[in-house]
């Protein structure tokens, strides 16, 4: 009976703030994050076809690149539209379980991608200091094994935090302060104590942080102390040039995730958690094929080569 009570005052639909606190914000807004959306989906897609038309390509390092790609097509696609959407049409609301999905796929997403750039890192410190083992060490059954890894565990740390929330009662008030359905701004609508929720968010969003950080940091002090020991400048530059992009990639994927989730107190200040959500989901998706595009020569003479076929072809028609 209580059970029965309980999915009786549940709340089957929530309403999306989103940034109607500033209306007169709404069609700049709209028009500015169509724009990025639509530079996202064409710079992750060009790097997709560039690395796969170029033979040259097909190495490890571009192999975790393309998935890198794919996954920043994805969880902006999550968010974006129904960021539009609730720009653009006064009906803000959605469904518990468009909610719990949409929240299941970014977590998803945004924990597989920490560790594929944590991947990427152990690529480039394979690459700088075990070059002549490089093709060794980094076959193909591997790459795919990392890669099939890194999703799997996005998906049960995802699936965790899903049934967490999906044990809550949601009863009082259904207005999320936010654009989508982000897990604090969840969390602060149930009316059941949430304290085994926010552990679990605390457990697994720390160990993950800490394991791919870790990562990354020992990778690049070998990367590190292997460029100083080279007696080349050349070596020194080839070396530099490889590490740069995926350190900035690097850089701001997880000063974001920081601000969000570390910094004590940044939850107080929705405005704060909404521009900063905003930074995740839709500006690094769309900065990701720029940082790597433009220091990446190879990526450069390929996407060249491909827009001057194209529109050699296009010319012959007429």
């Amino acid at each position: 009976m209580a059970l029965d009570e309980r999915n009786r005052s549940s709340v089957t639909t929530f309403i999306l703030l989103g940034f109607s606190e500033h209306p007169h914000l709404q069609a700049p807004l709209f028009l500015m994050f169509l724009t990025i959306y639509t530079v996202t989906l064409a710079g992750n897609l060009g790097i997709i076809v560039v690395i796969r038309i170029n033979s040259k390509l097909h190495t490890p390092m571009y192999f975790f690149l393309s998935h890198l790609s794919f996954l920043d097509i994805c969880y902006s696609s999550v968010f974006t539209p129904k960021l539009l959407e609730i720009l653009v049409m006064e009906d803000r609301t959605i469904s518990f379980k468009a909610c719990m999905v949409q929240f299941f796929f970014v977590c998803t997403l945004v924990i597989t991608e920490m560790f594929m750039l944590a991947v990427m890192a152990y690529d480039r410190f394979v690459a700088v200091c075990n070059p002549l083992l490089y093709t060794v060490v980094m076959s193909q059954k591997l790459c795919a094994l990392l890669v099939a890894g890194t999703y799997a565990w996005g998906g049960i740390c995802s699936l965790t935090l899903t049934y967490s929330l999906l044990e809550l009662s949601f009863c009082g008030s259904n207005i999320i302060h936010h654009f989508g359905c982000e897990y604090s701004a969840i969390l602060s609508l149930s009316c059941s104590d949430p304290s085994f929720s926010q552990r679990m968010c605390l457990v697994i969003s720390t160990f993950n942080e800490a394991c791919s950080l870790l990562n990354i940091l020992a990778s690049y002090i070998f990367i590190v102390v292997t460029i100083i020991r080279m007696p080349s400048s050349g070596g020194l530059q080839k070396a530099f040039s490889t590490c740069a992009s995926h350190l900035t990639a690097i850089t701001i994927f997880h000063g974001i995730i920081l601000l969000l989730y570390c910094v004590p107190n940044s939850k107080n200040s929705w405005l704060l958690v909404k521009v900063a959500t905003v930074f995740f989901t839709v500006i690094i998706p769309m900065l990701n094929p720029l940082i790597y595009s433009l220091r990446n020569k190879d990526v450069k003479d390929t996407a060249r080569k491909l827009i001057h076929t194209k529109l050699l072809s296009h010319s012959m028609r007429f």
